[in-house]
């Protein structure tokens, strides 16, 4: 279980979950809708190490 990163509800994160990280289509929209206005963005550019995990 972890929380959704729009509203903060639980969310089940199995591969069952059409939304997963978020619990609904409607989160999972409005996130979208954040990239796509530009109010979200990557803050620095992309390194090759950040593809790698630790």
């Amino acid at each position: 279980m972890a929380n959704c990163p729009r509203c903060e509800k639980k969310v089940d994160l199995a591969a069952k979950s059409d939304f997963r990280p978020f619990c609904s289509e409607k989160c999972k929209l409005i996130d979208f809708g954040s990239w796509a206005n530009e109010d979200n963005k990557i803050s620095r550019p992309i390194q090759s190490e950040d593809f790698y995990e630790d």
